[in-house]
């Protein structure tokens, strides 16, 4: 069955046209995109643009990463027979030490580098590049991050090794699991978002690791959610809330910044939202949950698998709320 698409832009229902690709040092404004059904082909924004048609299914499941991060999430949620919406409310844009990155690798030979999201992959990549493709050793915190260097682990002549991975997708069991080099100075360089947290150098540091991390891209905010788009997105039964990107500690409360960004919209147009937030892991439903989310869904292993599980999840719970309110 083909995918359908309803598109909107920031003022009326209309064709998707390709929004700007996000870009470091650019704060923008995108277009939703409403899709119903299953696709066997990749979903792209490009692609989309070109079938968009009007449909009557809802969307019951609004994803909210960066514009063009969410096709693995909306093809798995297509096959499952899902409608969603796409309603971005970060982007990424360049760290404070994203110019050192290169020049750092081309100068110093580490013996773990840690790469513990998507983002710091692609960013990473790029430096590598940059830096002549030296030979390193990475350790990802799970798939998702390990998927972002596939294709060039095939062309890098072992010059790129993923050579480890935790037990369990998180930066604390990385931290605690890394191996180290025996008796001897072991150094590791973590390429990070600025507002991630210090759980990962902290822990390393603790068991004799010297880190060097710098903060190579941050996420803002998209400067704009249209009323009309808010308005749909507030009535779709469950939110999909990716990897954290964001950690603030302000009187025990952690903030993920894509939960932030949604507790304002809530906020600020809706006294009482109870609809349910599906996370990609537990330290973002921690966070959610800790920002005053009441039904938050997440799987014990964090990854896509699991986070389509925990969507499902979380909408059969919605469904048997809906019928309890039909009988009474």
């Amino acid at each position: 069955m083909a995918t359908l698409f309803l598109c909107c832009s920031s003022s009326s229902l209309s064709l998707l046209q390709s929004p700007p690709s996000a870009s470091f040092g650019r704060r923008s404004c995108y277009p939703c995109c409403i899709g119903i059904g299953a696709s066997s082909s990749s979903y792209s924004p490009s692609t989309s643009a070109s079938c968009c048609a009007l449909a009557s299914s809802k969307p019951k499941v609004v994803v909210t990463r960066e514009h063009g991060k969410n096709g693995k999430l909306i093809n798995a949620l297509g096959e499952q027979g899902i409608s969603f919406l796409e309603l971005p409310l970060i982007q990424h844009t360049e760290g404070p030490d994203s110019n050192k990155l290169s020049s750092l690798l081309r100068d110093v030979i580490f013996d773990w580098i840690i790469i513990t999201s998507p983002e710091a992959g692609s960013v990473f990549l790029e430096a590598w590049k940059e830096a002549g493709t030296p030979k390193i050793k990475i350790a990802v915190v799970g798939a998702g991050t390990a998927s972002i260097f596939e294709g060039v682990i095939q062309s890098s002549n072992q010059l790129l090794d993923i050579a480890f991975s935790p037990s369990k997708a998180t930066g604390k069991v990385l931290a605690a699991e890394l191996p180290d080099c025996g008796n001897g100075r072991c150094t590791v360089l973590y390429p990070a978002s600025a507002k991630a947290s210090t759980e990962i150098q902290e822990g390393l540091s603790n068991r004799g690791f010297e880190v060097v991390r710098l903060n190579t891209y941050t996420t803002i905010p998209v400067d704009h959610v249209d009323p009309t788009v808010l308005k749909e997105a507030l009535s779709v039964p469950v939110v999909a809330v990716a990897s954290p990107s964001a950690i603030r500690t302000n009187a025990q409360l952690i903030s993920i910044e894509c939960n932030s960004v949604w507790l304002k919209l809530v906020s600020s147009e809706s006294g009482h939202w109870d609809n349910s937030i599906a996370c990609i892991g537990e330290t973002t439903a921690s966070a959610a949950k800790r920002l005053g989310f009441k039904n938050v869904y997440y799987p014990a292993q964090p990854g896509l698998e699991g986070w389509v599980g925990s969507i499902v999840e979380a909408l059969r719970a919605h469904e048997k709320s809906e019928k309890k309110l039909e009988v009474s």
